[in-house]
């Protein structure tokens, strides 16, 4: 039968590598042999799958479509080969996607726990925006991720936990003489300082601002949360942080004062989401369990 799962393997490392060369040598192939594997399933699909050229192998629309089934096909191989060993998804890995915004803080400990219940799992990272979470959700890029459930509809998502969002302000701030925590009111006139606009985050962040009668900053979006904290602290407006990372490494320093935000709509779900297929993934409730008290931990511990 064609195309063969060798065949689906070679598809998919061209679609990630972007070059056949590139892709050969991450598969131990030789390019010629590659080259003429692409080719075969080509002919026996009837479609192009890559325009390839001296800038490298551009994947085309049908290709699009081919490359994200043969993502599925050679996930479901892989569970089916993890079922048959009885382990479930600790026996083999899980391409694991997360928001920057909580993997960094609460992933450490979950990682750790897993390496030491089940050695043979291999746990494989990719902190990306929503957005991009999204994009390897559907594409099969990834397997699951963390991330804000009403950004992914049509997925299966398990709830984890919801964080209360917290107020970084410079050690010298007006409002230091405020009662803690604080209200949206008391943050009017404010400038919001979040993550840029391809996050969750900085959407919550948006109607924060605008329900208190601030504004968000238009003259500088982070790329992480420590870089919000850290122009906090110069003066240049007031970060809004979640609770993990407030009780991990914001209460580290002494940089800024951090105060809860008493209010309804100052908080964020997490969830772990999967596709939407008729089972989910085996040992994928395990994992959320995992997650739940890990988060619970770091925020009994703060």
């Amino acid at each position: 039968m064609r195309p063969t799962l060798r065949q689906l393997e070679y598809i998919v490392a061209v679609a990630d590598a972007g070059q056949v060369g590139l892709a050969a040598a991450q598969l131990n192939v030789s390019q010629p042999s590659l080259s003429a594997q692409l080719s075969e399933v080509e002919l026996d699909l009837g479609v192009t799958l890559f325009q390839r050229g001296r800038s490298g192998a551009k994947i085309t629309p049908a290709g699009e479509e081919v490359v994200r089934r043969a993502r599925q096909i050679l996930h479901e191989h892989k569970d089916l080969r993890a079922a048959a060993q009885g382990g479930g998804i600790f026996q083999g890995r899980l391409r694991l996607g997360v928001l920057p915004s909580i993997g960094p803080y609460l992933l450490p400990g979950v990682v750790q726990r897993l390496h030491r219940d089940h050695p043979s799992f291999r746990l494989i990272v990719r902190e990306e925006s929503t957005r991009d979470l999204d994009e390897g959700l559907r594409s099969g890029r990834l397997d699951m991720i963390i991330s804000t459930p009403e950004d992914h509809p049509g997925a299966k998502a398990d709830m984890l936990f919801t964080e209360q969002l917290w107020a970084a302000l410079a050690l010298d701030h007006p409002l230091l003489v405020a009662a803690t925590p604080l209200t949206l009111p008391a943050l009017a006139g404010q400038t919001f300082l979040t993550l840029g606009s391809g996050h969750r985050l900085s959407h919550i962040v948006a109607g924060l601002a605008a329900t208190a009668g601030g504004r968000v900053s238009d003259e500088y979006e982070g790329t992480s949360l420590d870089a919000i904290r850290l122009m906090a602290a110069t003066g240049a407006g007031v970060a809004i942080l979640p609770s993990i990372y407030a009780a991990t490494e914001s209460r580290r320093g002494t940089d800024v004062s951090l105060h809860l935000i008493k209010d309804p709509a100052a908080s964020r779900t997490l969830a772990l989401i999967q596709p939407n297929l008729s089972k989910p993934r085996p040992g994928s409730e395990l994992l959320a369990e995992v997650l739940r008290s890990e988060a619970t931990r770091i925020l009994r511990a703060a």
